[in-house]
């Protein structure tokens, strides 16, 4: 098979300062292969794959491209025009598109030539549809990307890579943001296309994907490549193994009778600038050791309903009740004094002060308590001291509890943001999309903390677009669509889907 190779990297090496991000890796890529690329938090996925698209100049090692006759050549590192220009595409975990602008632009934006004096908007709407109709990929070319769904916007850049005529493409958790229709739906085009010759690197935490829809898997522990398989030949404990060193202990779950009410919605509604952000007449009760879980498609409500369980959107109607004390205006302050642990959905604008440091963020909802400072000077060895304990705890690894929030990968920061919550065993816990991006140890490792809380008392109200997380934390499910919530009757997968769809009420 080594004459379908159409990409090597060779030993590749990447440091940052003292920390070793990448240590002389080597991996290869056949013509028509979907190879899942897999590791913890901090393995070095992203960094690697940021070396090969140039984003990052290795400090060691060779990248070869095959070329158009299949030859493979060098590629010139450092310069994401030179992947470009050898048919190297990639797709980032956070979307890198213009939100002001339509479809169409953010498609053909940076393909043409900065001197045309005209551009072939015609020509580039033709090519488009010849695109969306050979993948099955569609997108509605005149609606701005900030009006479209986060799948939408998915779809979106992995048009935009396609524009540029790429024959390799990487995919950085690619249904990260993705309910489990649209990921099947995204993986039936990839499949269509790897047919065609396409040949794909994709970094996912979903091992049920990886198993799915993978040919071969390549695992990262540390900064090392530790072992390659053939996907046919693997299964969810050999990953795992393989991923952390050990088996990935499962949490026991126990039934639990809920206690009374900690959170109660009344005919409450939020009016947004859309449906996106808006809810309708909503109704709901959580009660202590209880997970609620809120199932939809990206875009229906989610954010209106966590934006008023966490202070940060006001009802237009209705009535919002914590531990049976009503609160008529939410705030931030009020719902965190009322007993409210918030885990928000984007951990970088919401959950941390990325400036501050680690020690600051532990504490930075606790500012006003005698612990913390006194007359208005804080108490910096008391946090520094509290901030040791917990990312021991909680095993927040970076580069200290002084350094920037903003330094630590995502599975760190939301490792920092579940200390900080848990640490004050509140009585009502938001748990906004709490796994989305985290491997599989880390993602482990809040199902049980989640778990935990809901045996001490807890209720927690777990919003997520992964349908298999919801299913296996949830006591209740709730399904949201265009702002309304419906109870799911049973567990069934298939219906609730249907029902994320709005095709069953």
């Amino acid at each position: 098979m080594t004459q379908n190779i159409v990409l090597s990297l060779n030993e590749l090496t990447k440091r940052f300062g003292s920390v070793v991000a990448n240590n002389a890796v080597d991996l290869t890529l056949h013509r028509g292969e979907v190879l899942a690329l897999l590791g913890e938090n901090g393995a070095g996925k992203t960094t690697l794959m940021n070396m090969l698209f140039g984003h990052y100049m290795p400090d060691a090692g060779t990248v070869d491209v095959a070329d158009g006759s299949g030859a493979l050549r060098p590629l010139t590192l450092g310069h994401p025009q030179a992947a470009l220009a050898a048919g190297i595409g990639m797709v980032h975990q956070h979307f890198t598109l213009a939100e002001n602008l339509n479809a169409l632009d953010n498609i053909v934006l940076g393909s043409e030539p900065l001197r045309m004096l005209k551009r072939d908007r015609a020509g580039a709407r033709a090519k488009i549809a010849r695109i969306m109709e050979h993948t099955g990929l569609q997108a509605q070319l005149d609606v701005p990307v900030g009006k479209m769904s986060v799948g939408e916007r998915q779809r979106v850049e992995i048009l935009k890579a396609l524009y540029r005529d790429v024959r390799i493409l990487v995919l950085d958790e690619p249904t990260a943001v993705l309910t489990p229709q649209e990921a099947d739906t995204l993986f039936d085009s990839i499949g269509a296309m790897t047919r065609e010759g396409l040949s794909v690197i994709f970094i996912s935490h979903k091992l049920r994907e990886v198993l799915a829809f993978s040919h071969r898997i390549a695992v990262l522990r540390h900064g090392e490549k530790v072992g390659e398989i053939a996907t046919d030949e693997a299964d969810e404990r050999v990953i795992a193994r393989m991923m952390v060193g050990a088996d990935t202990p499962e949490t026991p779950r126990r039934d639990l009778t809920p206690g009374p009410a900690v959170l109660q919605l009344k005919n409450l509604s939020v009016t947004g600038r859309s449906k996106r952000d808006s809810l309708e007449n909503v109704t709901l009760t959580v009660r202590q050791h209880e997970i609620l879980g809120i199932a939809g498609v990206s875009g229906n409500g989610q954010s209106a309903l966590a934006g008023v369980i966490s202070g940060l959107n006001q009802p237009t109607s209705g009535t919002l009740t914590v531990d049976e004390t009503a609160i008529a205006h939410p705030t931030p302050r009020k719902m965190i004094h009322a007993g409210v642990g918030r885990i928000p959905e984007d951990r970088h604008h919401d959950g941390i002060v990325g400036a501050m440091s680690v020690a600051e963020n532990m504490v930075i909802e606790r500012l006003d308590e005698p612990e913390v400072q006194t007359n208005g000077l804080l108490k910096r060895e008391a946090i520094h001291a509290n901030a040791d304990r917990l990312t021991a705890d909680y095993d927040v690894r970076g580069p200290g509890v002084t350094a920037r929030a903003r330094l630590l990968s995502g599975g760190n920061i939301q490792k920092l943001i579940l200390a900080r919550v848990f640490e004050q065993n509140p009585k009502l816990i938001l748990a906004n999309q709490p796994t989305r991006g985290l491997d599989m140890g880390a993602a482990a490792e809040v199902a049980r903390r989640l778990l935990e809380a809901r045996t001490r008392g807890a209720g927690i109200v777990l919003i997520s677009e992964d349908l298999d997380e919801v299913l296996s934390l949830a006591d209740r499910i709730m399904v949201i669509h265009d702002g309304a919530l419906i109870e799911a009757d049973g567990r069934d997968r298939a219906h609730i889907g249907l029902m994320m769809a709005g095709e069953l009420t």
